[in-house]
């Protein structure tokens, strides 16, 4: 080296310049911490609620406000007399979600060991505190006792006919002449817990939500080495989101439930398995019908000789399943849940501000969103389906980015929207390794949170964005 040569790094002017390597590598130590720091805020917010929940209103189902203590059900933090109150509230959830996209941003930074583990203390803070914001969790448990106690049919008949049992006071005002939404496998399910007090089905319903949760994860990670995707990346973004943890496992919520066969059956087909793969969406589909939405797009997927024979496997496995939960939903429920489509419908037809057609309704001062709205909406979803699954069938798409664009186009047309529903796209997006829908599910994670944060603000459904 000449001794007129600068040193490495350095320009002959004497600046220090960083080379390449070296300013990714900063860039990269950066990352690191914006991601650790998003872990960190994600697991004091979870922390917050679990600890405030019981003593703030906003987070509790609107039947139970007056007294969860005297019901048994604040959980294990409900003496500690924290109240978040209306813009506390509004601020620990904006700050979840912000520290939930940083981390998302920069997951694939990130080592698998402390993602996993904020996601298994956040399933576990949401089991140990009182239901949050939804009296769903109390439906599930009247839907069984109308059936195991009092023998009557859920899918033809409502809690009202039943209306002095003392679980009729906690359930919503929506469901006291509606009978059940839910599909013959989580009925029956519900049937085995009816005999259980009211802590202790809130208790069993949050736990099978939490474990489902854990197993979702699970299969997440299992699905994404199979798939080639960033693995931290993909449970971040399914494991880690606010309106899954908070709002699915803290109100005991069965789209968990149905979630996890399904994707187990999505995960079977990746691996070849094709009957016990279609045999296992089909019995999602029985715990609630939306699971149903994955099997046409894993039977339009036309790739190859073996494809061909995988998809007469998984049209079998689907088939028999079928066969034999239908025997079993005779035997138990008799024609009852022939009810179901009509239900569905009509629940969906009242809708809600807090969806995205009800929002832009009620902005507009169009009112509620109505049943002539609603065929619209499930019009342009059978419309967007039915050109995905073309898609999918001429090799142009994906089977499950395909399936993943067709939830959200059914988030987006929805009448009522819970924030819970994300769940039904969050591991399609994680799975399906095309970033315009990673891109689509951030956005309605973001939209959702808005509406869902907004409900917490007095008068907040009258804010204009």
């Amino acid at each position: 080296m000449s001794v007129d040569s600068p040193p490495l790094g350095a320009t002959h002017s004497g600046a220090f310049e960083l080379h390449a390597p070296a300013l990714e590598a900063r860039r990269a130590t950066s990352r690191s911490w914006v991601g650790l720091l998003g872990l960190a805020g994600m697991l004091a917010t979870g922390l917050l609620v679990a600890l405030a929940a019981a003593n703030t209103d906003n987070l509790l189902p609107q039947t139970v406000r007056w007294a969860p203590g005297a019901l048994g059900l604040a959980g294990s933090f409900g003496t500690t007399g924290i109240n978040l109150g209306s813009i506390g509230l509004p601020v620990v959830m904006a700050a979840m979600f912000t520290s939930y996209l940083a981390v998302v941003a920069v997951a694939h930074r990130l080592s698998p060991l402390p993602v996993l583990g904020v996601i298994a203390a956040l399933n576990a803070l949401m089991l140990l505190g009182p239901p949050l914001v939804s009296t769903d969790i109390f439906s599930y448990q009247f839907y069984g006792r109308l059936g195991e106690i009092y023998h009557a049919n859920p899918y033809v008949t409502g809690a009202f006919a039943q209306h002095y049992d003392p679980l009729y006071q906690y359930i919503g005002s929506k469901w006291f002449n509606t009978p059940t939404v839910y599909g013959p496998l989580f009925t029956a399910l519900s049937y085995l817990l009816a005999p259980l007090s009211i802590p202790a089905s809130v208790f069993a319903y949050k736990g099978i939500a939490a474990l489902s949760t854990l197993a979702i994860v699970a299969l997440v990670w299992n699905g994404a080495r199979l798939r080639g995707v960033d693995q931290v990346k993909a449970v971040a973004l399914v494991g880690l989101n606010p309106l899954i943890v908070v709002y699915g496992v803290g109100g005991g919520h069965n789209d968990l439930l149905m979630l996890a066969p399904a994707l187990a059956g999505v995960i079977l087909i990746l691996q070849g398995r094709g009957r016990p793969g279609g045999g296992s969406i089909v019995a999602a589909a029985a715990v609630k019908v939306t699971a149903g939405l994955l099997l046409p797009f894993a039977l339009a997927d036309p790739r190859g000789g073996l494809r061909r024979s995988l998809r007469r496997d998984v049209l079998i496995g689907a088939g028999v399943t079928a066969a034999a939960l239908a025997v079993f939903t005779l035997a138990l429920f008799g024609t009852g849940p022939l009810h179901l489509p009509g239900t569905i419908e009509n629940v969906q037809s009242k809708g809600n501000w807090q969806s995205i057609p009800g929002f832009i309704g009620t902005r507009l001062g169009l009112g509620a969103v109505g049943g002539p709205v609603t065929l619209i909406l499930s019009g342009l979803f059978a419309g967007a389906v039915g050109w995905l699954l073309w898609r999918v069938w001429r090799g142009r798409l994906d089977w499950i980015v395909g399936a993943g664009w067709a939830a959200v186009a059914l988030l987006v047309t929805a009448a009522s929207l819970l924030p819970w529903y994300a769940a039904w796209l969050m591991p399609l997006a994680a799975l399906g390794g095309n970033r315009p829908l990673k891109r689509a599910a951030l956005g309605i994670t973001v939209v959702m949170a808005v509406f869902q944060i907004l409900s917490y603000i007095p008068h907040g459904s009258t804010v204009a964005l």
